[in-house]
């Protein structure tokens, strides 16, 4: 098994963050990851649009237990740190799999091309008004 870990990559100017998530994760880990994506968002005052556009690339994470995928699901559904469009990015169809169920009804999208992704996600934020 791999260790957890995970990068955010702020971009405050833009109202961007760039997460990757990489290894196997335990409740304890995605713990540790929500306080600190709390303190990056909080940090960025990025909540007068309802929050940042975000990625979310998982390419290097393994499959996770039903309990992580549980939980998760209750990460995602946390309004304390909506992103107002959120992508993932991820090669394994498992894994989209269980990004799917994790991350249902919140209008996110997963991708196999981060570039794509970001795309997704500016050029969506651009047709709205501010």
């Amino acid at each position: 098994m791999t260790i957890a870990g995970f990068s955010i990559d702020p971009d405050v100017a833009r109202e961007f963050v760039r997460i990757r998530l990489f290894g196997f994760f335990s409740v304890d880990d995605i713990e540790r990851f929500e306080a600190e994506l709390l303190r990056v968002h909080q940090r960025m005052g990025c909540g007068r649009k309802g929050g940042p556009l975000t990625v979310t690339d998982v390419t290097g994470m393994s499959i996770q237990s039903q309990d992580v995928v549980s939980r998760w699901g209750k990460f995602l559904a946390n309004p304390a740190h909506r992103s107002r469009r959120l992508a993932f990015v991820t090669g394994s169809t498992l894994a989209r799999m269980q990004l799917e169920r994790a991350s249902a009804g919140r209008g996110a999208r997963v991708f196999t091309d981060a570039a794509e992704a970001e795309a997704w996600l500016f050029a969506d934020d651009a047709s709205r008004p501010a």
